[in-house]
């Protein structure tokens, strides 16, 4: 009688268990999945913020890209992230309206992608 009692025990033990790690297991994905998009945010608020205060750099047919313009450059702060930014001109040619496309990734996995324009 005793061990039949202990494998009831045992078992009701287990059907606890399994949801109760399972709820766990989300809850812990879910904070580092919102951890890496702080960051990110954080890391395209920063290059946003640097963006806006250059001047404003036209494109050429000698110099086709902005000064600000760079791909994959990795975050000092934060070693596993990378930052692109790209530079668009609206018009052909560059009139003084810009699309810049920031992107984040991390471990080279898209994590966040950001646009804004800049005017002269």
């Amino acid at each position: 009688m005793t061990l039949i009692e202990v494998l009831i025990a045992i078992a009701l033990l287990g059907l606890i268990a399994v949801p109760f790690l399972t709820a766990l297991s989300t809850s812990s994905r879910s904070i580092i999945i919102a951890d890496e998009r702080t960051t990110a945010e954080s890391l395209v608020r920063s290059e946003m913020e640097y963006i806006k205060n250059c001047d404003y750099d036209y494109e050429t047919e000698s110099h086709p890209s902005a000064s600000y313009e760079h791909a994959d450059v990795p975050s000092p702060d934060y070693p596993d992230y990378t930052v692109s930014v790209d530079v668009e001109a609206l018009n052909d040619p560059d009139d003084g309206i810009q699309k810049i496309t920031v992107t984040v990734k991390r471990n080279s996995k898209l994590v966040l992608t950001t646009s804004t324009y800049k005017i002269v």
